[in-house]
Parts: C-alpha cells; sequence; structure tokens
C-alpha cells in the first residue's frame, strides 16, 4: 500500500512497525483479554467437572459444566436447583446437590418421602421411585440456611450428615452441561412444587 503525503506532495512508503511496536501491541491485547476474561472466569461462570456418583442419574462422572455464579448475588436459590457449593468441613471441596429447603422452611421426613412444611415434596420430575433415608424429625432452617440432597440418595454426602448449608458457603448454581456433547443442557430456573 502507498500513502500520500499531502504536505510534500510526494509518495511515501507506509511504516514498518519495528519489533518493540509489534510487542507493545501483543502486551496490549493480552491485557485487554485478561481483563475481559479474568472476571468473567472468576466471578460469574465457573467450570466445574463432576466427580462421584451422588447426582445420578441426572449427572454422572465427567460431566463438563458451567456454573453461573452471578445469580445468586441477586435473587435467592430455588427450591430444585442444582448448585455448587463448599462443603462447611473443607471448604477446598466442592460438592454438587439440589436445593430442597429454603430459609425458613420446617424438613421433615415420613417413610422416605419428603415433607416441607408438612406437605409432600414431588421430586418426580427428576427422580423415580427414590426413598430418603433420614432422621424423621427433620430439621427447622434458620435465615440463610437451605437443605441440600444428592438426587443419589444413597451415596450423597449432604445435609442429612452435613446439617443445613449457609448461603456463603453456596458458589452457584447449575447453567450448562456443555460434555459429552450429546448431554449437552442449558437449565434455566426450576422450582419444584410441594402438595
Amino acid at each position: 500500500m502507498v500513502f500520500f503525503n499531502k504536505s510534500s506532495n510526494n509518495l511515501t512508503e507506509p511504516h514498518q512497525p519495528t519489533f518493540l511496536e509489534k510487542l507493545v501491541d501483543i502486551i496490549q491485547l493480552i491485557i485487554v483479554s485478561l481483563a475481559i476474561v479474568i472476571p468473567v472466569r472468576y466471578f460469574l461462570f465457573q467450570p466445574f467437572l463432576v466427580r462421584g456418583a451422588s447426582m445420578e442419574p441426572n449427572f454422572y462422572e465427567k460431566d463438563y459444566l458451567i456454573i453461573d455464579e452471578i445469580s445468586y448475588r441477586f435473587r435467592e436459590p430455588l427450591r430444585g436447583e442444582v448448585i455448587v457449593l463448599r462443603s462447611p468441613e473443607q471448604p477446598e471441596v466442592f460438592l454438587l446437590k439440589r436445593v430442597i429447603g429454603l430459609p425458613g422452611d420446617q424438613v421433615t421426613y415420613q417413610n422416605g418421602k419428603i415433607f416441607i412444611n408438612q406437605n409432600h415434596l414431588d421430586e418426580s420430575q427428576y427422580l423415580k421411585n427414590i426413598l430418603t433415608e433420614a432422621n424423621p424429625e427433620g430439621v427447622q432452617l434458620k435465615e440463610n440456611e437451605f437443605y441440600v440432597l444428592g438426587d443419589n440418595r444413597g451415596l450423597s454426602l449432604d445435609s442429612r450428615i452435613l446439617g443445613p448449608i449457609n448461603k456463603k458457603y453456596i458458589t452457584g448454581r447449575v447453567w450448562i452441561r456443555g460434555y459429552p456433547f450429546h448431554t449437552f443442557t442449558i437449565f434455566s430456573k426450576h422450582a419444584l412444587i410441594y402438595n
């Protein structure tokens, strides 16, 4: 490409960037990219790899999930949503569980079924013929406390053992299952009903 220099009326060759100018451009590109990627990665969305069988048959070992970390800054978790939380006993350990009880709820068990405020919780949309064994006295949730269970009730470390989970331990909700590709799913807000 040739440029016309108006001041001298001469044709001049285009400026060839020096190595230093190219290096500065690359550094600027990296800084701008990091300024976009880091906040998204650490404050908005987080990848999560499922380990263990506590959420089968709905989530399996090595499912690759994207966790929405921003929604719960503006709203409370909903009953039925699948969340990632830090274990209160070992904060470096992340758990994948389903929200069953919300702050203020009374969670009890009768004949292997869950009751919220003395109303039966219908889990048939994601569990088939599952009986949940736990202390029949149940628990009364306080402010900022949630009751969480794994879908595979026989193999799950959850609120039956850990007790109610304070909201400060909740990292975010499962938003996307990206892998395996044939199970790709976008999870919307999802509330369970009880009757």
